[in-house]
């Protein structure tokens, strides 16, 4: 049995587009099968078909359709400005129909090769891109430890101040304020080699790595500082929730936000009036959930 010709159309149009409704007549939008090309516009959803020898050209890429109501809603972009006399092309013969179908075919299939090639070269340009970050992290990773090791003295060639740790943690803290983040890391690498039982220092050293992006290096210290900040009391409540926040402010930036929201609300449990973390913590649950931020 051939297919219904859909004639109860309507349409209208500007000189820049046509707007063209189809009735659905009740038929489940996911049945419709729309292919559009820029001279050619077919919509079957059987046992019903529509099919639109296009007067002029259009804009197939940017066109669009929208299903509601049951109804499709068709906006199609004229390639030139300028009103059409009809919607379809008038004395077309069964003959030049095929020709126009065929053709189509041959376009759309063309369009997607290209498309296809564009998302490959694209690819392998976002792959480089990406390998050359990368290399360049590392170089900066590798520069940084060679910095920090000619920078840190031999103990035995250290004044007596410089041998306490807390004299280093404050020499650290306020390097750290000047934003001299690699020589408060020095700081706090010789108070560590010196006493590796303060919690403090490896929650500072983690702020510094945090500022460098040195992602992985946060994580660690300030998992070793929640490992010795026990047992949890309420004098070490606001380190262990920095602690927490550090490593996930770490996670979300290598893009592990699961990882990242566990310690954000493993943050809001020790300090729930913190509207700070709070409101960080529903970003990274809206990234989660796919939701469009602000």
């Amino acid at each position: 049995m051939p297919p219904l010709q859909i004639r109860d159309y309507s349409w209208q149009q500007t000189e820049s587009a046509v707007y063209l409704s189809l009735p659905l007549r009740g038929v489940r939008p996911g049945n419709a099968d729309i292919f559009c090309t820029e001279n050619y516009l077919k919509v079957n959803y059987p046992p019903f078909l529509f099919e639109a020898f296009l007067y002029a050209p259009i804009d197939d890429i940017n066109s669009k359709a929208k299903i509601g109501n049951d109804t499709i809603v068709f906006t199609l972009f004229k390639k030139e400005i300028g009103m059409w006399e009809a919607l379809s092309l008038a004395n077309v013969d069964k003959e030049m129909m095929q020709r126009i179908r065929e053709k189509s075919v041959l376009q759309a299939q063309a369009k997607a090769k290209e498309l296809t090639e564009a998302k490959a070269v694209a690819k392998r340009e976002d792959e480089r891109y990406a390998l050359k970050i990368m290399m360049e992290w590392l170089h900066k990773q590798a520069e940084a430890r060679r910095i920090m090791n000619e920078d840190i003295p031999e103990l035995h060639d250290l004044k007596e101040e410089e041998k306490n740790p807390e004299w280093l943690k404050d020499k650290g803290n306020k390097l750290f304020g000047t934003e001299n983040y690699l020589a408060a890391i020095n700081a706090y690498n010789l108070a560590i080699r010196l006493n590796n039982k303060i919690p403090t220092l490896y929650l500072n050293r983690a702020a510094c790595h945090l500022k460098l992006k040195n992602l992985h290096k946060t994580i660690e210290d300030s998992s070793k500082a929640l490992e010795l900040l026990t047992p949890h009391v309420a004098d070490n409540a606001n380190a262990r929730m920095k602690a927490h926040v550090r490593r996930g402010t770490a996670f979300c930036q290598l893009e592990l936000y699961v990882e990242g929201l566990q310690d954000y609300e493993a943050a809001l449990k020790i300090d729930p009036s913190n509207k700070t973390v709070r409101k960080d913590a529903e970003k990274i649950r809206n990234i989660i959930q796919g939701t469009e931020l602000e």
